[in-house]
């Protein structure tokens, strides 16, 4: 099985949004920034639109409101979009196998 690397920095984002989500109220406004930044600039280097969308979205929010009950919103919704582009994991129908023959004497 090889390593695929896309799913690395998928889940490198889901712990970043994930630690922002864990430290709410004791995270500093420039922290959290700084923080939902570095989201931003890996989701563009790797064409994660959605969550650069988002990201990017959510700094202008912290911008115009500070921290508050929108944070949690958006890392809900950032969460959502990493989570959409991980792959599908293909599940292999069972086996169908053959009934057993009993074999019956006469």
């Amino acid at each position: 099985m090889r390593h695929d690397p896309m799913l690395a920095i998928l889940a490198d984002l889901m712990r970043r949004v994930d630690g922002i989500a864990s430290e709410r109220g004791h995270v500093s406004v420039v922290r959290l920034h700084d923080e939902v930044d570095q989201i931003r600039h890996i989701a563009r280097a790797f064409h994660l639109d959605a969550v650069e969308g988002l990201a990017g979205t959510l700094e202008s929010a912290l911008s115009l409101h500070g921290l508050g009950p929108v944070v949690l919103s958006y890392l809900d919704l950032m969460r959502d979009a990493i989570a959409t582009e991980r792959p599908v994991a293909t599940m292999m129908p069972p086996v169908a196998r053959p009934a057993p023959t009993i074999a019956l004497r006469a």
